[in-house]
């Protein structure tokens, strides 16, 4: 892949891509960011790290010219940029990949990929021939073997993250801004993400991206640059700051334990699944999990953990089986079943099924149990108050009251709503699809205590995550899936010895799996 319009000299000095000079916003009164300074160089990678509500993406949209700062100025290769001006801060060659794909999924890709730049004949016909094979020729380059003439929609959210980023740099982009850009994409495709990004590196690209993960800082950075409650607390090169370093920076004190420990489980079974087949062809499923027991489920992309949670609730109807809380069989199909008998879920897509991002925290924490507030059909304004207040404190959440909308919460606050609405009433089980995805560090902590907490509450718990040490550290036991199916159980011994993360894979994967085997003294 190459970029044009990227050029380096070492005749001339150096001048930065970007430089950012007392960034200062505020929302309502409420600062954002106060004085940031900072510079991107060619040819660099550079991590923006810190907690949700540090500012990240506020001043990824002020880099490029989406928002006017209050105070402060931007500067691309030396010459101001306008804020406010997306057009202005493109010509100058600053392109930004928002975590909310700008792509149009009804167009194709060569269509998205010459959008306002389409080719013409000498009669000023759209010459799709010649944009259908320069989009070929584009998308070889950065390794994609992907038909130009595919309806973006149809294609995985990473390979339409890097066609974003195509479209940018085949459009003069010398300083690319990546905003959570490996949030919503498979493992495989963020590897070929860091390709990408490094390729640019060399080419004289300077970079920016946020993410919450160590490993992708250590795999793509050069730098990093951290924000905690809107100002600039460290700006190092990768080599000479530890990821411990990195967290403390970013949550403003040492993370001594991330995981709580874990509480003993009861001898009382609370949640039995009985030959539950999710699809058809595929094998069924048994288990049972005992009153304060976390159960992981581990397992690649595709491979049924989400579905089978979406059984068990009711949200998907499978095709076989019974599910019973406290030896009550549940209605298949149907969550309000699940509701009455006291059991809940926090769903992995938190914008579009955990929340409502734009009512407030108080009617999103009474959603699932309006009637406990009600009487006659009329809503019990205090009693809901000061329940929910109660709840919300018990959640420790961040925000400027009960009347504020979820949409102006940071993620992991969002995530703590979710979780405490079913507070407002007795939970026997509880379901969690990815419960920390898109949450940082800091609060990835607090939601490990609110689990745990849970879990020593009584509560019964199936924990579906992608995220190893979740698993690992959480976990009672665990089942590994594949295809739909189970087909690896680990106890907590086996959780505890050295190579389970590569028989977990192994199993995950379809691989023979090694044994586990303690290998302590």
């Amino acid at each position: 892949m190459k970029v044009s319009t990227v050029r380096s000299d070492d005749s001339i000095p150096v001048i930065p891509m970007l430089e950012c000079s007392g960034i200062t916003m505020s929302f309502g009164g409420i600062p954002v960011l106060r004085g940031i300074t900072f510079t991107l160089e060619p040819g660099t990678v550079t991590a923006l790290a810190g907690e949700n509500g540090a500012g990240k993406s506020t001043l990824m949209k002020i880099a490029s010219g989406q928002y006017r700062p209050d105070d402060g100025e931007v500067r691309v290769r030396g010459q101001h940029l306008h804020s406010g001006n997306t057009q202005a801060a493109y010509s100058l060659g600053v392109a930004i990949v928002p975590q909310e794909l700008a792509s149009i999924p009804e167009l194709m890709v060569y269509e998205n990929l010459f959008i306002g730049r389409e080719l013409r004949n000498n009669f000023g016909v759209l010459d799709r021939r010649s944009m259908i094979k320069a989009a070929s020729g584009y998308l070889e380059d950065f390794g994609l073997d992907t038909d130009p003439k595919t309806r973006m929609g149809a294609l995985p959210v990473g390979v339409r993250q890097i066609i974003e980023i195509i479209k940018a740099t085949n459009r003069g982009a010398r300083v690319l801004l990546l905003d959570e850009p490996t949030s919503a994409i498979a493992e495989r495709e963020v590897a070929r993400l860091a390709r990408i990004v490094r390729s640019l590196r060399d080419q004289g690209v300077a970079i920016l991206f946020t993410t919450h993960k160590m490993e992708e800082i250590r795999a793509m950075a050069d730098r990093v640059v951290v924000l905690r409650d809107g100002k600039l607390v460290s700006d190092t090169p990768l080599a000479d700051i530890t990821d411990d370093g990195i967290v403390t920076a970013m949550i403003g004190r040492e993370l001594d334990q991330l995981f709580p420990d874990r509480p003993e489980s009861g001898a009382d079974t609370v949640l039995e699944v009985d030959n539950v087949v999710i699809a058809q062809g595929s094998e069924p499923i048994s288990f049972s999990v005992k009153r304060g027991e976390i159960l992981g489920l581990a397992g690649l992309v595709g491979a049924g953990r989400t579905e089978l949670i979406e059984c068990i609730y009711g949200i998907r109807k499978p095709v076989s089986g019974t599910v019973r809380v406290s030896g009550t069989p549940l209605k298949a199909g149907a969550p309000l079943s699940s509701i009455a008998r006291k059991l809940a879920i926090v769903p992995e897509d938190r914008k579009g099924a955990g929340a409502v991002l734009s009512l407030s925290v108080l009617d999103n924490a009474t959603l699932p149990r309006i009637a406990a507030f009600s009487k006659f059909g009329i809503i019990q304004g205090r009693k809901r108050r000061e329940t929910i207040g109660a709840i919300m404190k018990s959640m420790r959440l961040k925000s400027d009251g009960l009347d504020q909308h979820l949409e102006n919460l940071s993620g992991g606050n969002q995530q703590k709503v979710v979780f405490g609405r079913w507070l407002t009433g007795q939970v026997d089980a509880l379901l969690l699809d990815e419960p920390t995805r898109g949450v940082d560090v800091g609060a990835r902590s607090e939601i490990y205590r609110i689990i745990t907490e849970l879990s020593s509450a009584g509560m019964a718990v199936v924990m579906a995550s992608s995220d190893m040490p979740e698993i690992l550290s959480l976990s009672h036991r665990a089942f590994v899936m594949r295809e739909l199916g189970v087909v690896g159980e680990l106890d907590r011994a086996q959780l505890d010895c050295p190579n389970v993360q590569d028989t977990i894979f192994r199993l995950a994967s379809g691989q023979s799996a090694a044994p586990v085997k303690d290998t302590t003294p």
